[in-house]
């Protein structure tokens, strides 16, 4: 199982970053589950200073940028 967490306090680009990272997930066909994480101490936690932030498997993969659905696919890739 694939564990994806969104990082950000709730802006429009976060939840535009979850609904991509959905989207990548099951066009993959992948089992997963999907957080979101919205305390200020957990982002920072994971090095994340600008947001949204995704964190793939409990490793930061992207921060500061709203990625496409494909683009988040090719990470799950990895």
């Amino acid at each position: 199982m694939v564990t994806i967490q969104i990082l950000g306090t709730g802006c429009q680009k976060c939840t535009e970053l979850a609904n991509n990272a959905e989207q990548a997930a099951t066009k993959l066909g992948l089992e997963y589950s999907l957080e979101k994480i919205t305390d200020l101490n957990q982002i920072v936690t994971f090095g994340c200073m600008t947001t949204p932030g995704l964190v793939i498997n409990g490793q930061l993969v992207s921060q500061g940028k709203l990625l496409k659905a494909e683009q988040v696919q090719s990470l799950l890739k990895k």
